[in-house]
């Protein structure tokens, strides 16, 4: 039996990072749990501070149902550290090193465009890049990606 994962990113600003990735990864808002129609009927039924609300918060899918969920939270703290867990972004697709290598920067100038920067790159087999709030994460190809 496999156990299903969720990723939870901690932010200071749920609008802005929910934005960035849902322009990534091709996510959609993740509709809230049933029966409840929004996010505030949900939450209410625990019992939170008032000062806790849906507006805290983003929650993410993949409209396909393949990848994990991601739920964005803004918390008080700032980022202090490198990432000790981040995500690869997977580019499709075959060919040789030269065509993986130039579908791969294709996709790091698109993110760039929604508010990433690039960190590093390794030439021919990745790049490291931070999101608009400073969170590591890889743009390389995916499996079978040659």
């Amino acid at each position: 039996m496999t156990i299903g994962i969720d990723l939870t990113l901690d932010c200071a600003d749920a609008t802005l990072l929910a934005g960035f990735w849902r322009t990534a990864l091709g996510y959609v808002d993740e509709p809230p749990p049933a029966p409840f129609r929004t996010r505030e009927e949900w939450l209410a039924q625990f019992d939170l501070p008032e000062d806790d609300s849906a507006n805290g918060g983003a929650w993410l899918c993949d409209p396909a149902g393949v990848g994990p969920r991601l739920s964005i939270l803004e918390v008080p703290e700032p980022k202090s550290a490198k990432n000790r867990l981040h995500i690869d972004i997977r580019v499709p697709g075959h060919g040789g090193t030269a065509e993986r290598w130039a579908r791969i920067r294709a996709e790091a100038a698109r993110l760039v465009a929604a508010g990433a920067v690039v960190l590093a790159e390794f030439d021919g087999h990745h790049v490291v890049m931070a999101d608009p709030e400073g969170n590591e994460f890889c743009v390389a190809a995916g499996p079978g990606g040659g």
